[in-house]
């Protein structure tokens, strides 16, 4: 990955990208020529200083790291699974071809069985939404499931807690702090419990772990909010599926497009007031919405009630073929989620040439780059009438959906893998010594970075 962020906290001003700039494609068979990296950065011979960093393949030979277990809250079968959950399953299928033994504990999906392969790896569903995260941590302190070369937790709110009973290396994702997400979702009484979970009980447990989060700015969120050293969270952004590619035409009309889960934190009903401002300047828009969720009722009865059910539609979830058509064809992606570790969905437009509008928020300020690759908007009540700015500006659209591209063409779930594995084996040699295979597997990193 050449540019895996932009080392910015949230705010910052990104300046724009020097004229001239070739960005080169990421993937196999795109090595960079020869002699373009030195001019644009003024540093000659610059290919020759910068070796290759060590592939999954080659970690997971040297790394002596065999048997990897996942904990997480729920698993892509489950009916509210959404960026989380397809991030644990892209890391956990290339590993698994790598030659990894993955396992993915999470909690029961309704009406799917206990234990499924998917992908080359094995997922354990055990408990109920809740209960899955005391179980979990007594099973492994009892060691009733194991050994386990390596582990790596995915904080989603609730921790399982593994400082507390984990013996092997392991490391966490934590994706965002969740902060004003408890009430939105829980009763005053529960989502007070959550509150003192996440910024009281957990972060002096998790003080000396390694956490692996998306975005810079989430990296900055988990430094403020829950007070972890800063030497302990790395960066490893999500990546983008090799299908998302630009292709066909776009929409004869303006065609805005969301995706995500129907719940508070994505904020669809004010998307939708910001969609019915937008459409006030185009009547000729439309608009869709891709995805599910409990809040679904409530925003089909607030679009019936403005009208907008000709041209503004709810279509539930898509399979991934109508999704890239929809990406495709989409003038804008807009969002105006509360809370993200990234916006995956940003990226995955922008790898098909479509800018976004989104709510500046942790996450959104590394997956768009300001006024390069889309816009975006400081008060939500402002996200209407910046997107009819966007939709009447072809120019403007022409030069996001370039910027998009190229940013777009950054991210790839192979490094993703890679980056994710490579955290682990550090910690495994931190932990086994100088003489272990993880060990010398890290000296191979840290040579080649």
């Amino acid at each position: 990955m050449t540019a895996p962020s932009n080392g910015r906290g949230p705010g910052a001003t990104i300046p724009p990208t020097p004229k001239g700039l070739i960005l080169p494609q990421v993937g196999a068979g795109s090595a960079v020529p020869p002699g373009i990296l030195a001019p644009q950065l003024g540093a000659p011979d610059i290919e020759g200083v910068a070796p290759r960093p060590p592939s999954l393949a080659e970690l997971v030979e040297t790394s002596g790291l065999r048997r990897v277990h996942v904990l997480a809250w729920r698993d892509l079968d489950d009916p509210e699974s959404g960026g989380s959950e397809l991030h644990a399953d892209k890391v956990a299928e290339r590993w698994a071809q790598a030659g990894i033994d993955v396992s993915l504990r999470t909690a029961m999906a309704p009406g799917h069985p206990e234990s499924v392969r998917r992908h080359g790896y094995t997922v354990v569903r055990k408990a109920g939404r809740y209960s899955v995260f005391p179980r979990t941590a007594l099973s492994g302190a009892l060691g009733r499931t194991g050994p386990w070369d390596g582990l790596v937790e995915i904080w989603n709110g609730m921790p399982f807690f593994s400082p507390v009973w984990a013996r092997c290396p392991r490391v966490v994702f934590l994706h965002h702090v969740h902060a004003e997400m408890w009430r939105m979702v829980l009763s005053p009484k529960l989502a007070k419990v959550g509150e003192t979970v996440e910024f009281k009980v957990a972060p002096p447990l998790y003080r000396r772990t390694r956490i692996l989060t998306l975005s810079q700015s989430s990296r900055h969120e988990i430094i403020e909010l829950l007070g972890l050293p800063p030497r302990n969270i790395s960066v490893v952004p999500p990546g983008i599926d090799p299908a998302f590619t630009p292709a066909g035409e776009r929409s004869p009309h303006p065609l805005v497009l969301a995706v995500g889960r129907l719940v508070p934190v994505k904020r669809f009903d004010v998307l939708i007031d910001g969609l019915l401002r937008a459409h006030d300047e185009h009547p000729t828009m439309e608009a869709v919405i891709v995805g599910d969720g409990y809040e679904r009722p409530e925003l089909e009865k607030k679009i019936r009630a403005a009208g907008a059910g000709a041209w503004l539609r709810l279509v539930g979830r898509v399979d991934d073929d109508e999704l890239l058509s929809l990406y495709r064809r989409a003038w804008v992606l807009t969002s105006a989620s509360a809370r993200e570790g990234w916006g995956m969905t940003i990226t995955e437009a922008a790898a098909c040439g479509t800018p976004s509008v989104a709510t500046r928020i942790a996450g959104h300020t590394d997956a768009v780059v300001d006024g390069e690759t889309g816009v975006l908007v400081e008060d939500p009540a402002d996200l209407g009438k910046t997107l009819a700015g966007v939709l009447s500006d072809d120019d403007l659209r022409g030069r996001l959906s370039a910027g998009a591209l190229a940013h777009a063409a950054t991210f790839t779930w192979a490094e993703t893998a890679r980056a994710t594995f490579a955290a682990l084996v550090r910690e495994a040699a931190r932990q086994r010594g100088p003489a272990s295979p993880a060990a010398r597997a890290a000296n191979v990193i840290g040579q080649r970075r």
